[in-house]
């Protein structure tokens, strides 16, 4: 079987991280051997080539709990749990896997877990009892499984830029309504405001993970991280709208496109412009005409496809501030209620942007 490529690895390396996150039993059933010093070789799973590369020990099939582990663990050799995570299929286990592996580990444990995480394609766990640590083994890779308290540290810290980026999301936000209103908008601030959204989406990945490894230590970093990320996905999608090809079949405008993008390209207004989906026709100070998505979609009280429609009928976010409560009135489905509500919602943003530049 292939390799798993890097986004393979990391959904299967997530999944088991959150498996072993604090709170789980088994998580619970590996602290309790760490604590005790003894050490331990936990094969997640098992298959006919487990079995093949299995010698001696006791076949269980036994309910899991946390303290039948640690007790088992004290046994010279493995143990097998079914890939559920609820029994104990065997203890006790000598496993004999292929020495020709290449493994870049020393220790005799932690080189046999590795070898047969790759000949299995099978998570395998390790405690070591002289580091008093947790490992997982992975695709040929090592992950430790830290502490809570390393990893909310990590957590905090990312947050922390978050935050930051969130605050610079808003600003480079506020400053393309503005250049929206006095029809000034160029590829720049558009790329500059997609820069932003794929950073705050790289760090929500990064803290997921942490999420993830927390378990139950990690709910109060999630209800931050959600408040945090709220609405920037929406965000995405509007600027789209507005500013990526009027045909809506279209995919070579997507701003999901700069997750391809390495740390210091992203950094690159221009290289963000051509990888979201601006041509070679245009340059950082190209003039472009906003559609009104977003600041229709900000209005409130509008539903997504009467926004549309309003879109569609005007053409343009400068079409929009132009027309009168009875224009508004001509899209149908728009009744003078909501024309006025487009109106004076229009009217607050565009007052709001001439403030904006007295100021």
């Amino acid at each position: 079987m292939a390799a798993p490529s890097p986004a393979e690895h990391q959904a299967r390396q997530r999944r088991f991280q959150a498996l072993l996150a604090p709170g789980t039993p088994l998580r619970e059933g590996l602290e309790r051997i760490q604590k005790g010093r003894t050490g331990a070789l936990v094969v997640l799973g098992s298959n006919r080539r487990v079995e093949k590369i299995s010698t001696g020990g006791f076949a269980l099939d036994v309910q899991f709990t946390p303290t039948a582990l640690r007790e088992l663990a004290k046994m010279d050799g493995g143990i097998i749990v079914s890939s559920d995570f609820e029994r104990i299929l065997a203890a006790g286990v000598h496993f004999v896997p292929d020495g020709d592996i290449p493994t870049v580990e020393t220790g005799t444990r932690h080189r046999t877990a590795d070898r047969i995480a790759q000949q299995t394609e099978l998570p395998v766990v390790t405690v070591s009892a002289s580091m008093s640590t947790i490992t997982l083994f992975l695709d040929g890779q090592r992950d430790p499984i830290e502490t809570s308290e390393r990893i909310l540290s990590r957590a905090n810290q990312a947050l922390a830029t978050l935050t930051r980026y969130r605050e610079r999301l808003l600003e480079t936000t506020r400053v393309l309504t503005s250049l929206e209103v006095h029809d000034q908008v160029s590829v720049k601030e558009v790329a500059l405001v997609a820069q932003r959204i794929e950073m705050i989406r790289r760090l929500d990945r990064e803290l997921r993970a942490y999420v993830a490894a927390l378990g139950v230590d990690g709910r109060l970093l999630e209800m931050q991280l959600h408040e945090l990320t709220h609405g920037v996905d929406d965000l995405a999608t509007l600027v789209e709208l507005d500013y990526g090809p009027e045909d809506e079949e279209s995919t070579s405008f997507r701003l999901a496109a700069l997750e391809e993008l390495t740390s210091t390209e992203l950094l690159e207004p221009l290289t963000v412009a051509r990888t979201m989906g601006f041509g070679e026709d245009h340059h950082l100070e190209t003039h472009l005409t906003p559609r009104g998505h977003r600041q229709i979609a900000q209005l409130g009280r509008i539903p997504t496809s009467l926004g549309r429609r309003l879109v569609e009928h005007f053409g343009s976010l400068q079409a929009l501030f132009g027309a009168k409560t009875r224009d508004l009135m001509e899209v149908d489905g728009i009744g003078e209620g909501r024309a006025r509500l487009v109106r004076e919602g229009l009217g607050r943003v565009a007052d709001s942007a001439y403030g904006d530049r007295l100021d």
